[in-house]
């Protein structure tokens, strides 16, 4: 499942990090990394921007973050109740 859509409050872990389309470049790839988005981190998906579109506010570990669709679709996830945590 990707991060763009997780229903609102979700929690999750992230799997994999990925160029979802050729718009996403390695830079894009490497700052998602540098903000902590790698494998076994967890986030959550806390609200969306107006009309249940971008920008996603997600929390991953302690910090809060805006993405936009793009970026969130670049990120796999698998939800916290199937995971050993």
């Amino acid at each position: 499942m990707l991060l763009s859509q997780l229903p609102n409050g979700t929690r999750a872990f992230v799997s994999e990090v990925f160029a979802s389309s050729g718009d996403v470049g390695e830079a894009t790839l490497r700052r998602l990394g540098e903000l902590g988005f790698i494998e076994g981190e967890p986030v959550q998906l806390l609200r969306r921007g107006p009309g249940g579109r971008e920008p996603l506010a997600v929390q991953v570990g302690e910090t809060l973050f805006a993405l936009r669709l793009l970026e969130a679709d670049c990120i796999k996830v698998r939800l916290a109740e199937t995971c050993d945590i």
